[in-house]
C-alpha cells in the first residue's frame, strides 16, 4: 500500500486541498492519500485555529466520499511540538507494510533543507511536489543559500508533479466570513454546513 501523507492545518479544509489530494492519488501512483490534520501547538497560542476535533470532523466530511482520500489524527497522539520525521517513523511502526511518501507544495521543498533530520527523511521517502504561484518578490527574496537547495528538483526520491494550481487560502475563507461574504463555492458542500451551523470565523 503506498500512501502519501498530505500535512495541514486544514483551518478549514477547502477544494483546493481536495483537487490537490485527488490528483495525487489519481496521477502520482499512489494508492491512498491521508489528509493528515495537524494539531494546535500548546506552546502557541492562535485565536483563529479552531479545536483539533472541529478540523478533524470538517476533513472526515469533506473526504467521506473520496475513497482513496482519508483523514488521519496521528499527530493528536504524538507529543508536541511535533515534528515530521517523528510522524513517519511512528506510522512506519504501526504500518510495517506500508510506505509512505509526503505530499508538499513547492514552496515547502525550498525549505526541506531547515527541516528536522531531513536527510532521514529523503533516505525513506519519497516526496510528491504540487506547483505553487510565485511572486516576483518572493523569487528575489531567495538567498544564495536557499538557491542551492533548490537542486532538490533534481533528487531520484522527489517527483515534480503536474498538478492544478490552486490558489485558495483557508485564511481568505476566514476572513470574507468574518466580512458576512459568501465563500459557499470555495468550500465542500458538508464543509459549509458544518461551518454555518456551529458559526466558526464569524468573530
Amino acid at each position: 500500500m503506498k500512501v502519501g501523507l498530505y500535512f495541514g492545518t486544514f483551518n478549514p479544509i477547502h477544494v483546493g486541498h481536495l483537487i490537490i489530494a485527488n490528483h495525487m492519488a489519481e496521477h502520482a501512483g499512489l494508492d491512498q492519500v491521508w489528509m493528515v490534520v495537524t494539531p494546535h501547538n500548546p506552546l502557541k497560542k492562535k485565536s483563529t485555529l479552531l479545536d483539533d476535533y472541529h478540523r478533524l470532523q470538517m476533513v472526515y466530511l469533506a473526504t467521506e466520499d473520496f475513497p482513496k482520500i482519508r483523514p488521519s489524527d496521528i499527530e493528536f497522539k504524538l507529543s508536541q511540538p511535533n515534528y515530521t520525521v517523528n510522524t513517519l517513523v511512528h506510522l512506519q511502526e504501526k504500518f510495517p507494510n506500508y510506505d509512505f511518501s509526503l505530499i508538499m507544495g513547492e514552496d515547502n521543498l525550498k525549505s526541506l533543507h531547515k527541516w528536522k533530520n531531513y536527510e532521514a527523511i529523503l533516505a525513506h521517502h519519497e516526496i510528491y511536489v504540487y506547483p505553487r504561484l510565485e511572486s516576483k518578490e518572493e523569487t528575489d527574496e531567495i538567498s544564495s543559500t536557499e538557491a542551492g537547495h533548490l537542486s532538490f528538483k533534481n533528487h531520484p526520491r522527489i517527483h515534480m508533479i503536474d498538478a492544478p494550481v490552486v490558489e485558495i487560502s483557508s485564511t481568505f475563507i476566514r476572513a470574507n466570513i468574518k466580512k458576512g461574504k459568501n465563500v459557499q463555492p470555495l468550500l465542500p458542500a458538508k464543509v459549509w454546513e458544518y461551518i454555518d451551523h456551529n458559526n466558526f470565523y464569524k468573530k
